[in-house]
């Protein structure tokens, strides 16, 4: 029998924080030096924030190298879907050492919801050419594989055979097809995609060099397709597929045809 997320919430304090801490990579741990009993830095602060609301359909894990940083290095929202399933809602990973770029924001300093909502034309650029995907503000840790083996551990845990997730980007899904997520919807799109980057295809022609994330080499690259795809190359505003992971199996899916990420 599943454990639900009511359930979850419900929990005495310490035995919920057992259960939640498989969610937390053991290399964050230690890369940021946070004892894993306590989760407290060197100073004594405490570092990993649990958000577990009785009643409500949904936790949070906080994790920053100190508390008063302005980001979260790792940030999970598990949440319960309509037929009780469990899905990844969001998640954060930044390393707290590489350079912040604001896409974040406008010039207002108003939420752009990642680029979602309203962009910050100057940012994006500048974090596209250092190398950055969309909705990034910092690089990231390279730690999908930890993610991923955390996230099958957890799930296992509470009876789950599966979880789900919708990438916020176009680079997010590949990464996931790369961890062992497959498509539950939206395969089709992204082969779609893959095949009209492809010289001949409608957005290869449309990478026509009008805008800064439309170079005509963005067609290789899952980077570049991503920005391309964030400045609207697309007939519709992108949406993100509906992928799954079956716990300690790999999906073994591929959309992606081009050179290199």
């Amino acid at each position: 029998m599943a454990v639900s997320i009511y359930e979850i919430n419900r929990m005495p304090e310490k035995e919920r924080e057992r259960l939640l801490s498989a969610l937390i990579p053991t290399r964050f741990l230690k890369m940021f030096s946070i004892d894993p009993e306590t989760w407290a830095n060197p100073a004594g602060e405490r570092c990993v924030k649990i958000t577990c609301s009785e009643g409500m359909p949904f936790f949070q894990i906080d994790l920053r190298r100190d508390p008063a940083d302005r980001d979260a290095a790792y940030f999970l929202d598990i949440s319960a879907s309509p037929n009780e399933q469990m899905e990844i809602a969001f998640i954060i990973v930044n390393d707290p050492d590489g350079e912040r770029f604001d896409i974040d924001v406008d010039e207002h300093g108003q939420d752009t919801y990642f680029g979602t909502a309203r962009r910050n034309l100057p940012e994006e650029i500048r974090a596209m050419e250092a190398g950055l995907a969309p909705a990034q503000v910092r690089r990231g840790l390279r730690a999908m594989g930890d993610l991923i083996a955390c996230w099958d551990e957890f799930f296992l845990r509470t009876g789950f055979k599966r979880y789900f997730l919708e990438p916020l980007s176009y680079n997010s899904a590949i990464l996931y097809e790369r961890g062992g997520f497959q498509y539950a919807q939206g395969k089709e799109k992204m082969e779609y995609i893959d095949r009209e980057f492809h010289p001949g295809g409608i957005l290869h022609a449309r990478l026509d060099g009008s805008t800064p994330f439309r170079k005509p080499e963005h067609c290789k690259t899952v980077r570049g397709r991503s920005w391309a795809i964030h400045d609207g190359i697309l007939d519709q505003p992108w949406e993100g597929p509906k992928m799954y992971k079956t716990v300690g199996a790999h999906g073994g899916v591929c959309t992606f045809n081009g050179e290199i990420y």
